[in-house]
């Protein structure tokens, strides 16, 4: 029990060691490193969370893959944000050049205006530019 009580201790000193580093950025970081840095966060954020739902077993030894779960599933979260806020639109001119990526589905809410009704519309950029 002691034993793992301390690997579950040293494995969440590690962790938020490795969330406390931050590296000075001096330039606009570019899609790779998003979803780079967002896979990292929530893998990390995914272990905390399958190391804290040990205190909620019967034996926590016996359930060590949690925290194993909860980091992939936090990579994959992670992932999944980090391309989403990546992407910008689905075809970018930039210098003369043409860049085709995924684009960003952006919902947003319309508050109600006079007798209209308001509600949620849900955008893409389609094309962006720079001239």
């Amino acid at each position: 029990m002691a034993h793992t009580v301390r690997t579950v201790i040293f494995s969440a000193l590690i962790a938020l060691m490795l969330a406390a580093t931050s590296v000075p950025c001096h330039a606009d970081e570019g899609g790779f490193e998003t979803v780079f840095r967002n896979a990292l966060y929530g893998g990390l954020a995914g272990a905390l969370v399958g190391g804290a739902l040990l205190a909620f077993t019967h034996r926590p030894a016996d359930h060590l893959d949690y925290v194993g779960y909860g980091a992939a599933g936090g990579i994959l979260a992670g992932a999944v944000y980090g391309t989403a806020k990546a992407a910008t639109a689905l075809a970018e001119v930039e210098n003369g050049k043409v860049r085709l990526a995924v684009p960003s589905v952006i919902p947003d809410y319309v508050p109600a205006r006079g007798h209209g009704e308001g509600g949620v519309i849900v955008s893409a950029q389609v094309l962006r530019g720079k001239f």
